[in-house]
């Protein structure tokens, strides 16, 4: 499997250098994308814009990583039209952070820290 690791103060990306992430791919990326969370990365951006095909496996990993991940730090898909519209299919949108670019997934990395933040500040207060 091929891929790019860019580590920046408050997220990673992740992209994925493959036009298939198909049942061949799929296990080596869930396992990679975990790894990084059991070595303490908090934020995630995985970049699946070069991606061109693929399967219940490729959509599969995403979800299990996005449900693992969303509990600790903040899982986003940074997806092409091609992958975006398979997810909206799925209706796999209702339970991970999904965006159009690299750019907007920081955004959404960084609103999400906000808004967790500010609900951990009301609950103190509480």
């Amino acid at each position: 499997m091929k891929y790019s690791v860019y580590k920046q103060d408050r997220y990673t990306v992740f992209q994925l250098e493959e036009e298939n992430m198909n049942s061949v791919v799929a296990p080596d990326l869930k396992s990679e994308l975990l790894a990084m969370q059991i070595q303490g990365v908090n934020n995630l951006i995985l970049d699946v814009s070069k991606v061109k095909h693929t399967d219940s496996a490729g959509l599969s990993a995403m979800l299990q990583v996005g449900s693992s991940w969303n509990t600790s730090g903040v899982f986003v898909v940074s997806a092409n039209p091609y992958i975006r519209n398979l997810i909206d299919i799925t209706h796999l949108d209702r339970v991970l952070f999904i965006a159009n670019t690299v750019q907007e997934a920081v955004e959404l990395v960084f609103k999400e820290e906000l808004r967790r933040q500010q609900e951990d500040n009301s609950d103190e207060t509480s």
